[in-house]
């Protein structure tokens, strides 16, 4: 009985000791891949215990393709192997290939920090190399947008049909589009409006919009238009092609052209100047009466304050010495340092926080 305790014993030690960081990825989703199609890499990072400092993971070049990190937030994991509970960190990145082909990413080092005996180490994991092929028949004939679900939207902030000359309105218009980001999607051709004055504003572009549970890109382009004189003029219709990885098909998004009807500006009346009466007597003597009230007023607040701030002093000091010693102020002052600080401010003030817990150590 004590020989079979002893090898347990031995075997959970050896699969407790063998525990190590790794690091594995994956391509999400299936299917044929077209070029400029985002192609999302997720990798999963874990370690035994806890991460004492987030894994950093580096970007990286694959040869004719694009690849970026979106500024998602990360998911934390756990899992047990072999009786060995493990925290994970889950990113995903962006990648866009531009030609069809077979496309291998390369082993990528990831560094991070974890508790071993209640203690922080750094180690390096590796992330193994994947690979996936874009190509096929359907694929897109020209380097338009490929994305899925796209919509555009356009909308004014007065009514284009009831303005005056001299009049300025804006118009707005939105592309949202799923699986793709906003630095990808390109400019709309507006063309020009005869008779009226355009500008352009810088595009806006936003990412990780959440939409029915899935993460949407969107680009606003805003255009000031100014009618200087009276008449019926025409903006343009807008068509907007982009590639659909559903159906694996060239579309085109359109806007319906615009009239704008201009009246002729309203004439303007003349004001007669007004002369500003004479204050009589009564109304100075009030005026007297109430800048002398004012000064007393003001003498009388002076006094209060000489005597109640050295009291409000006092009692501020020993508020946030009450304040400071609090476990929930302790406890705050901690996450700041673990968002922000170094590793070893963050080991610190884990430290700290476990003797103030009554543990002798973070392990314990």
């Amino acid at each position: 009985m004590t020989r079979f305790i002893l090898s347990l014993w031995l075997l959970l030690s050896g699969n407790a000791l063998a525990a190590e960081p790794f690091a594995r990825a994956a391509i999400e989703g299936s299917g044929e891949i077209v070029p400029g199609q985002q192609v999302r890499l997720t990798v999963d990072v874990f370690v035994p215990n806890f991460f004492t400092s987030p894994p950093q993971f580096p970007l990286f070049d694959v040869p004719n393709a694009m690849v970026t990190l979106p500024e998602e937030r990360s998911m934390n994991l756990t899992q047990t192997i072999d009786g060995v509970q493990y925290s994970g960190i889950r990113r995903s990145y962006a990648i866009v290939p531009e030609a069809s082909g077979p496309y291998s990413l390369p082993d990528i080092p990831i560094e991070l920090g974890y508790g071993v005996d209640g203690k922080p180490t750094k180690a390096t994991v590796t992330m193994p190399g994947i690979s996936f092929t874009v190509g096929g028949n359907a694929l897109p004939s020209q380097p338009n947008l490929v994305a899925h679900g796209l919509t555009i939207e356009q909308s004014f902030d007065r009514d284009p049909s009831k303005l005056k000359a001299g009049d300025a309105f804006s118009r707005t218009i939105t592309i949202t589009a799923l699986d793709t980001q906003a630095m990808m999607m390109p400019p709309v051709e507006l063309g020009s409006a005869a008779g009226l004055q355009q500008y352009v504003k810088p595009p806006k572009i936003e990412d990780g919009i959440e939409m029915n549970r899935e993460t949407a890109s969107r680009h606003t382009e805003t255009i000031v238009y100014t009618a200087p004189a009276a008449g019926t003029f025409d903006i343009p219709a807008i068509s907007y092609p982009w590639f659909d990885v559903d159906s694996k098909a060239e579309k085109t998004a359109t806007l319906p052209d615009i009239k704008v009807t201009v009246g002729a500006a309203a004439a303007k009346e003349a004001i007669a100047p007004q002369l500003e009466q004479q204050e009589d007597r009564r109304s100075q003597q009030i005026s007297i009466w109430l800048i002398a009230a004012v000064a007393v007023a003001l003498a009388a607040v002076a006094f209060l304050l000489r005597q109640l701030i050295p009291r409000f002093a006092a009692w501020r000091t020993k508020h946030r010495d009450l304040r400071q010693n609090s476990r929930s102020y302790r406890l705050h002052r901690m996450k700041q340092t673990i968002r922000s600080g170094s590793e070893t401010a963050v080991y610190a003030a884990l430290q700290a926080w476990a003797f103030q817990c009554g543990y002798r150590t973070i392990a314990d």
